[in-house]
């Protein structure tokens, strides 16, 4: 791993921590970001010459509190701003002071931050956006594509979210128990989509960006055990855990994306399996079901497989039917249609997505499973288009690529059948 690689891995994994114990200092989201970027600055002309810390997030909070207040003072004027080496003083004696930091007096300040983030005076969207912005430092580009919307409204979005929780005199405290129960689904969705920008990445990136789904799988455990007896956590918990599991299966030598029925079972983590299906069948215990629990179920239908042709195909069309109940959405819609193709055939389930075109028209795994649909049934030309508009809107080098393997086979189906032809 580079130099510059691995300090913005540690960065990205401390984030979350350093964020929330300086907000817990300012107790302003825009001044906290600020001294957080500060203390990033500082790290990147720091540890290159010192070397990492044992603790980057001590070091960060240490450094960013020292930015913050030294910001402090020059804006209010209110005392004489001391020297810079008396603030922060960046030889290695500030990184042994920063690691002997109380780890106890700010483990809580992550849980603290989501619940700011996910204040009910915002708008859903407005809750999970700005949250997974501040918590997780997500870019907006890559938070509008997990929201299907503009890089500029998602902007927009985020903006006005700032604002009205400053504008609302939040207060910065970890909610009682009525409260925090009340924001439970928005933090949960916000868990669930830091998971889920980690686990679309490519395969040069995987390990960089492996952090957000271990930081998602961390934040799981810890609503889990503040809401030991609630089923949906379970059941989210229970989903992040059977999903990371495959990721060492994921992608081949070459680095392109390896489907979920060629993996090599042998490479699943069986140890985040076991978990996974022990907390999905404790979670359906309580006959209380919900989206997390369900798409929980069905990653575990997957994870109990021994080979892909043991897959209870079946069974996960029917847990996409009740999905597609409690949660309507044409993304969930286009997932049931890859069980509707193993059970009623590539017919039935071009059927069935075609009404989504419209809706899904910047959507790349739509186009991807309507030109590996259209490719079932013969009709080539047509999968091309398919194919070529899926290219288009891939996200990774890896999306893409996959692809293209599918216009390969098709260029050497063609070629086989002209062939063919002209020996007639």
């Amino acid at each position: 791993m580079t130099e510059l690689a691995w300090i913005s891995n540690a960065i990205s994994t401390a984030r979350p921590q350093a964020m929330g114990a300086l907000l817990r200092y300012f107790r302003d989201l825009d001044a906290a970001e600020e001294a957080f970027q500060d203390a990033c600055l500082r790290a990147l002309k720091n540890w290159p010459k010192n070397g990492p810390p044992r603790d980057p997030a001590a070091w960060l909070i240490f450094v960013g509190r020292n930015s913050g207040i030294d910001a402090v003072r020059k804006r209010s004027k209110q005392a004489p701003l001391p020297e810079e080496d008396q603030i922060s003083d960046l030889e290695d004696a500030e990184s042994d002071i920063a690691e002997r930091l109380d780890g106890a007096h700010y483990r809580d300040d992550i849980l603290r931050l989501l619940f700011i983030c996910c204040h009910p005076d915002l708008p859903a969207t407005q809750q999970i956006a700005v949250a997974l912005r501040i918590v997780s430092g997500i870019t907006v580009k890559q938070i509008a594509r997990a929201f299907l919307v503009g890089e500029s409204a998602m902007e927009q979005r985020i903006t006005r979210a700032k604002a009205r929780i400053a504008d609302a005199g939040v207060p910065f405290e970890t909610p009682g128990a009525v409260e925090r129960s009340e924001r439970l689904a928005a933090v949960a969705a916000m868990v669930y989509l830091i998971f889920n920008e980690g686990y679309s990445t490519n395969s040069g990136e995987a390990p960089a960006r492996a952090p957000l789904c271990e930081e998602a799988i961390r934040l799981a455990r810890l609503l889990l055990r503040l809401f030991q007896t609630e089923p949906e956590i379970m059941g989210l918990t229970a989903l992040l855990l059977l999903q990371h599991a495959r990721a060492p299966a994921r992608f081949d030598d070459n680095g392109e994306i390896v489907l979920l029925e060629d993996q090599d079972r042998s490479r699943w983590s069986r140890k985040m399996i076991d978990e996974g299906l022990a907390l999905v069948d404790k979670a359906l215990r309580h006959q209380k079901p919900g989206p997390y629990q369900v798409q929980a179920a069905i990653a575990a239908l997957h994870a109990r497989a021994a080979k892909p042709e043991d897959t209870d195909w079946t069974e996960i069309d029917l847990l996409y039917s009740l999905l597609e109940q409690m949660q309507p959405s044409p993304v969930i819609t286009l997932n049931r249609a890859v069980a509707v193709a193993k059970v009623r055939g590539p017919e039935a389930a071009l059927a069935m997505i075609e009404p989504l075109g419209e809706r899904l028209s910047g959507y790349f795994h739509f186009f991807g499973l309507k030109g590996g649909l259209l490719m079932q049934l013969g009709r080539g030309e047509e999968a091309r288009v398919a194919f070529d508009r899926a290219i288009a809107l891939a996200n990774t080098a890896a999306e893409a690529a996959h692809i293209r393997m599918h216009i390969d086979r098709l260029i050497k189906d063609g070629a086989a059948k002209a062939t063919a032809k002209t020996a007639r």
